[in-house]
């Protein structure tokens, strides 16, 4: 729960459309650039269909909570407390690419949207051997200024230093507006999560503030623990999607 109480998302009563995007994985068998299909999900169609995501989902984010490096929680173990938390949002799952690419359906502002189930994308495969990413978006504020997002993004580890990041970071350009918000506010960038920090300056994010001491968190070399600064990084929507060139 928040410093506000709970704050609730959006009802949705349909799904945004699956999207493609290019990836800077080749494809060793091929020689060729592979591609991404981003599915819009909630715990309903999880539970309801996909059967093993939820708790493959919640293993990589346990796991990543427990490094304590990254996310403020220090366990999140109980698999009714990450659906409250990763679920208590729309949910956003990054498929990696097997085979030709889907057809493209329709095309606007750089973004291919398509028409291909979560399953079909999955392709025999385990969630193991496919999930490239996934995050959540949900308000950071309630009420009046619930028009303002906050989001969580995850890449496990077998699949980093793909560019799977940078997508995920992209498709939320697009998503969290098409679901209706203004902006976005991260509230907690630790300053020593380079790679973080370097992308969301990349995507023009403001640095909107500095909370020193905002962290607790494990030295990355396991002797201890200490304190790190977080930035708050904001980003308005309007006028502002994904680029051609990066789909």
């Amino acid at each position: 729960m928040s410093a506000y109480g709970v704050i609730n998302r959006p009802q949705r009563t349909s799904y945004l459309p699956t999207t493609l995007w290019n990836s800077l994985r080749v494809e060793s068998d091929l020689g060729t650039p592979s591609f991404v299909t981003i599915h819009h999900i909630d715990r309903a169609a999880v539970e309801r269909i996909q059967t093993g995501l939820f708790n493959y989902l919640h293993c990589i984010f346990a796991n990543e909570v427990d490094k304590g490096l990254t996310y403020p929680q220090e366990d999140i173990s109980d698999s009714a407390a990450f659906g409250a938390y990763f679920f208590g949002g729309d949910v956003l799952v990054a498929i990696a690419g097997k085979g030709d690419p889907p057809a493209i359906k329709s095309e606007e502002r750089g973004v291919r949207e398509i028409e291909q189930s979560l399953d079909a994308a999955r392709n025999g495969r385990t969630w193991e051997e496919c999930v490239a990413g996934f995050y959540y978006v949900k308000p950071n504020y309630p009420g009046r200024s619930s028009h303002i997002c906050n989001a969580g993004f995850m890449v496990p580890p077998s699949q980093r230093g793909s560019g799977y990041g940078h997508i995920l970071a992209k498709s939320y350009l697009y998503y969290a507006p098409a679901l209706g918000y203004k902006a976005s506010v991260f509230n907690l960038v630790y300053d020593n999560n380079t790679a973080s920090v370097k992308l969301w300056e990349a995507l023009n994010f403001t640095k909107a503030g500095l909370i020193p001491k905002a962290g607790r968190l494990r030295r990355k070399d396991g002797e201890g623990e200490e304190y790190v600064d977080a930035i708050i990084f904001y980003k308005s929507f309007e006028e502002t999607g994904p680029d051609a060139d990066d789909q």
